[in-house]
C-alpha cells in the first residue's frame, strides 16, 4: 500500500499560525515580461492557501506560488514581492504539494541543488519530481520572417529517484527505463507492465512500477536492497 506522505518529518517545538518572519524572507524579482509569453513561469500564477514550516520558529499559514524559473517559493505583501529563504530546514505545502529544498547529488557526484517536490516516501526510498521551464523569445516580423512568433514558456517535470541524498532520474518511456534504470529486472518488469496496463506518463503508474521493482530486488533476501545498488 501507498505509504502516506508526512508533511513534518521532524519535531516542530510549536506551531504559530501567524505573519511569515522576518528571518526566512526575502526581496524577490519580478519579470513582467513573460507575463506576455504563451505559458508561465509558475507552477499556479495565484498565491493559494499554503503553508511553511522552518524548524527553528514553527508553522506559519501564507498564501504562496512557486516561480519555476527562479526555483523559488514566492508571496506578496503591501504590493511587495518576497520569497522565502532557501533551506533545507524550511518546508512549504502548496496545495497539494510538499516542496523541500535539497541537496542533492547524481551518482556521478553532481550537485542538484533546489526545490523538489515529494511524491512517494518510502521506508527505503523516496520519489520526488521537479519542474523546469523551457523559454523561448519571441520573434519580431521583418524582411526576412513572416508572422511574428509569440514567446513560449514549457513547463517540463522530471522525476527522480532518490537514496541517502543520491538521486536517479526515472524515465518516463517504456524502453529506456527498462533497458537502463531496471535493466536488471526488466524481464519481470516487462511482464508487470503488460498484465498491469502500467503507463508511465501517469504519476500514481510510475510510482507503481518503482515499488514493484523494489519489492523484486528484495524478493530472495532478509535485508533491503539498496535500489541504486546496481549503478
Amino acid at each position: 500500500m501507498r505509504k502516506l506522505l508526512l508533511f513534518v518529518i521532524v519535531v516542530i517545538p510549536f506551531i504559530a499560525y501567524a505573519q511569515l518572519p522576518d528571518s526566512i524572507l526575502q526581496f524577490s524579482q519580478k519579470f513582467p515580461k513573460y507575463e506576455e509569453y504563451d505559458g508561465s513561469i509558475y507552477l499556479n500564477t495565484k498565491f493559494i492557501e499554503s503553508s511553511v514550516i522552518d524548524e527553528a520558529t514553527g508553522t506559519f499559514d501564507s498564501k504562496l506560488r512557486y516561480n519555476i524559473y527562479t526555483d523559488a517559493i514566492e508571496l506578496k505583501e503591501d504590493s511587495e514581492l518576497y520569497e522565502i529563504s532557501k533551506r533545507p530546514t524550511i518546508q512549504a505545502r502548496i496545495g497539494k504539494n510538499y516542496f523541500y529544498y535539497c541537496h542533492f547529488k547524481t551518482l556521478r557526484g553532481v550537485e542538484k541543488d533546489g526545490y523538489y517536490i515529494l511524491i512517494e516516501l518510502n521506508d527505503q526510498y523516496r520519489i520526488y519530481k521537479r519542474y523546469e521551464v523551457n523559454i523561448k523569445d519571441p520573434i519580431k516580423m521583418d524582411v526576412y520572417n513572416g508572422n511574428p512568433s509569440p514567446g513560449t514558456i514549457k513547463k517540463i517535470v522530471t522525476y527522480y529517484l532518490e537514496e541517502n541524498n543520491i538521486i536517479q532520474e526515472l524515465p518516463r518511456d517504456k524502453k529506456v527505463i527498462l533497458s537502463s534504470t531496471f535493466e536488471d529486472k526488466q524481464d519481470e518488469l516487462k511482464l508487470y507492465i503488460k498484465k498491469e496496463k502500467i503507463k508511465l506518463k501517469k504519476e500514481e503508474d510510475l510510482v507503481r512500477l518503482v515499488a514493484k521493482y523494489n519489492a523484486l530486488k528484495n524478493l530472495d533476501t532478509d535485508r533491503p536492497t539498496s535500489m541504486l545498488s546496481k549503478f
